[in-house]
């Protein structure tokens, strides 16, 4: 399978092999002759040559030198490799057409950093599939008042659509990894879900809520540096209790809380 390759730890190297994984992967991106494709962490190139087949152009981001020249003896006329760290890299000057589909099996360690940098760069995307450990794509489908409720799980709905499409078990990477995982696929929204003004703002109320989740929203909010006074006048005004947790809060309430505040 990896012929002299050696999967590294040190890059979260699992690499996928089930080819009916890859059918459910490619089946949710809905590939055509005019979709441009990103991928980040292409590994061996299983999921690669599938997307070649499909995508009338495939951009890939690989960290790996030895899997770099790899892809590189490929030498197809509609890949393009952009060798180093999806985390440090241009995004921004790489990705020159937009809109792209986004699809990768992302390294368990880097995946929320990840996200994070799609969020900052989303009018790049107009679809993700995306292959986590289960328990993050738990996360992000969480609801308020749910353990696995957090951070991305007020971001990321904010601009898109996000649904499973399928399990994986360990099984169907080499090496198999400890847990299983789960792909799901991200509809870009044409607009955020909910009015949201200053979204840096946004990001930095949501972030604090839960920054320490057995505390009330008056003590982290407090501890981010917000006033006070500001504080739960605000929180009046939005009709939440300031012994409430950041984790029982809607997208919509994060979203007029931060209003509240900024005002």
């Amino acid at each position: 399978m990896t012929g002299e390759h050696r999967p590294r730890k040190r890059f979260g190297q699992n690499f996928l092999r089930d080819s009916s994984v890859i059918d459910r992967i490619l089946e949710a991106a809905d590939l055509n002759p005019q979709t441009r494709v990103l991928e980040i962490g292409p590994g061996l190139g299983a999921l690669t040559d599938r997307l070649l087949d499909l995508a009338g152009r495939v951009e890939v981001m690989e960290v790996d030198r030895d899997l770099v020249a790899r892809l590189r003896e490929r030498a197809h006329p509609r890949l393009e490799i952009h060798a180093g760290d999806a985390l440090q890299l241009p995004w921004e000057q790489l990705l020159s057409a937009p809109p792209y589909t986004l699809v990768a099996n992302l390294p368990y360690n880097i995946s929320s950093q990840i996200l994070f940098r799609i969020l900052d760069h989303r009018h790049l995307f107009a679809r993700l599939v995306l292959m986590f450990q289960k328990e993050v794509g738990e996360r992000l489908c969480a609801v308020p008042g749910t353990s696995a409720y957090g951070i991305l799980s007020v971001l990321c709905p904010l601009w898109f659509d996000i649904r499973r499409v399928v399990v994986v078990r360990p099984g169907a990477f080499y090496p198999p990894p400890k847990v299983d995982s789960v792909v799901l696929a991200f509809e870009a929204l044409p607009g955020p879900r909910v009015p949201v003004a200053d979204e840096a703002f946004f990001r930095r109320v949501v972030k604090a809520a839960f920054a320490q989740r057995r505390k009330t929203l008056r003590n982290t909010l407090k501890a981010a540096g917000f006033a006070e006074a500001d504080l739960l006048a605000a929180l009046a005004r939005c009709g939440i209790d300031p012994q409430a947790r950041g984790e029982t809060l809607s997208l919509e309430q994060f979203a007029r809380l931060a209003q509240a505040l900024r005002d």
